[in-house]
């Protein structure tokens, strides 16, 4: 990990600094742009990048003037477009399966989202707001699908409401508001127990694949050669590589064993009318939403949009621990992510598309390691996603399991790990860390994370110096809101175990 962990101990406020503030010399990105030759190292070359960037909002950056393309922006854009088959696949096959839909609008959903994503990439991320992640998949909702199909609700409906209560949260720059409030003991326990699980499950389905063709054997090796991979990258200082080299090898690996494996997807395009998507007997097969059926998915929605802000804050303090000093003006804004998944979501499911979004976390974490700003590989994560729609082939190849597997472990779910030891290994926060992991094995993250911090914040455990420097409403009255809209919508949705979901019962 960056020697410069120091600055994620300290909370900033969200508000894009002023002119004088980034870029003290009154230069421009292209006066103060040096070739690679000039620096010692690449690691150097690609710091200075970060800290004479100064990214304009909602006004156009432009590549070439206001940031490059770089070789390592291409490892991050990889590794979205796998993450976002995978999580746009994972979701459009919950739907389907709840709703009783055909095999082929998995796939011809997941081809309209990519090209979908694709065009908001380029207008918010490339663009218009340089520091606002990537509107990826909101992996969390997948559970919950079969829950939202059950209670009657309509995808439309839940994907406009998602839309406008995050939109509501941002210009109130909510999501900001709760990230300052977030210590590092705790988020650094949400990071440790997101990573924990996640490779856990990931290794999990690994072995459940090679199982079912009768060759557990290609999981271990598979494992054991990218462990191996990815110690010699760490030592090597070239970690960013992690995810095509571990992609290659555990692919070439399982094909080479014996693993089957063959495209089947071929070239082509999807359905591009939002009325086929939303017909009666097409697409989806549900046609409009009707009054009900917004307010059904009210309160799921209200859980949507409240899981945003730990997993928000997550990929941006992976950003602190990787960028070094004096880059603020370059790491993700929570309020701008926001702002930019919530038009995403609101134009995506008008048009028809099966994604719930958040923030990327496929490319964010990548790119941070690789010492990045968001806009070059978002460019790049476009081009790939329109690529792999209208090509079809990269798309069985990102599935397949021992690349989708390796994939995930060492490009996000590793980092995530080492970034909550990073968090926690100085002054009292072991205990907010350990009752963040506690509780989110409890019931979920986002409740782990809402009752640790109200817990931590009043003083009862963390650091009781913290605790006392915050203000009345900083130390209890925000976080016991915000714990208490949590848990009273996961009550109601029945996300609490053991207690039946109230919501059911007004039906």
């Amino acid at each position: 990990m960056s020697s410069n962990s120091k600055s994620i101990h300290e909370q900033k406020s969200e508000s894009p600094p002023s002119q004088s503030q980034t870029n003290p010399s009154n230069k421009q990105y292209q006066q103060q742009h040096k070739p690679s030759s000039a620096f010692n190292s690449r690691d150097e070359y690609l710091e200075h990048e970060l800290t004479i960037m100064d990214p304009k909002r909602w006004r156009p950056n432009l590549p070439g003037k206001d940031y490059r393309f770089e070789l390592e922006d291409t490892i991050p854009a990889m590794a979205a477009t796998i993450g976002k088959v995978v999580m746009v696949g994972a979701i459009a096959t919950t739907f389907a399966t709840s709703l009783g839909l055909e095999e082929s609008f998995i796939l011809e959903n997941v081809r309209y989202e990519l090209i979908i994503a694709a065009f908001f990439i380029v207008i918010f991320s490339g663009f218009l707001l340089p520091t606002a992640n990537l509107a990826g998949t909101h992996g969390p909702l997948i559970p919950i699908i079969p829950i939202v199909v059950a209670a009657g609700g309509h995808p439309m409906a839940f994907g406009l409401l998602i839309g406008a209560l995050g939109l509501i949260l941002a210009i109130s720059k909510g999501g900001s508001m709760l990230a300052n409030l977030t210590s590092k003991g705790v988020c650094g326990g949400l990071l440790l127990y997101l990573g924990f699980v996640g490779t856990a499950s990931q290794v999990k389905k690994l072995y459940a694949w090679a199982n079912s063709i009768g060759m557990e054997h290609i999981a271990f090796i598979v494992i054991f050669c990218t462990i191996i991979l990815y110690a010699l990258l760490e030592h090597w200082r070239k970690r960013w590589l992690a995810v095509p080299l571990s992609c290659l090898l555990g692919g070439t690996l399982a094909f080479a064993l014996g693993a089957p494996f063959e495209f089947q997807t071929a070239p082509g395009l999807p359905n591009m009318s939002p009325m086929y998507w939303w017909g009666e007997s097409s697409g989806w097969m549900l046609g409009l939403p009707t009054l009900e059926s917004f307010i059904v998915v009210l309160p799921f929605a209200v859980l949507a949009v409240a899981m945003w802000s730990p997993d928000f804050l997550g990929h941006q303090v992976f950003q602190k621990i990787n960028y070094p000093q004096r880059t603020e003006k370059v790491h993700m804004n929570i309020d701008d992510t926001m702002t930019s998944a919530s038009i995403r979501q609101t134009f995506g499911s008008m048009l028809g598309g099966a994604n719930f979004t958040s923030s990327w976390g496929t490319y964010i974490v990548p790119a941070a390691i690789a010492k990045r700003p968001i806009p070059a590989g978002a460019l790049l994560t476009a081009l790939f996603c329109v690529i792999a729609a209208l090509w079809g082939y990269p798309m069985d190849l990102a599935i397949w399991e021992p690349v989708l597997c390796v994939a995930l472990v060492v490009g996000v779910f590793i980092p995530l790990l080492e970034a909550g030891m990073e968090m926690t290994r100085e002054g009292k926060t072991t205990q907010s860390a350990a009752i963040v992991v506690f509780s989110s094995v409890l019931v979920n993250p986002a409740f782990g994370w809402s009752l640790t911090m109200l817990l931590d914040n009043l003083g009862l455990i963390g650091c009781k110096d913290r605790s006392a420097k915050l203000t009345k409403m900083n130390r209890w009255i925000a976080p016991s809101v915000m714990f208490i809209i949590l848990t009273g919508v996961m009550a109601l949705v029945g996300l609490l175990p053991g207690i039946p979901a109230i919501i059911s019962g007004l039906n």
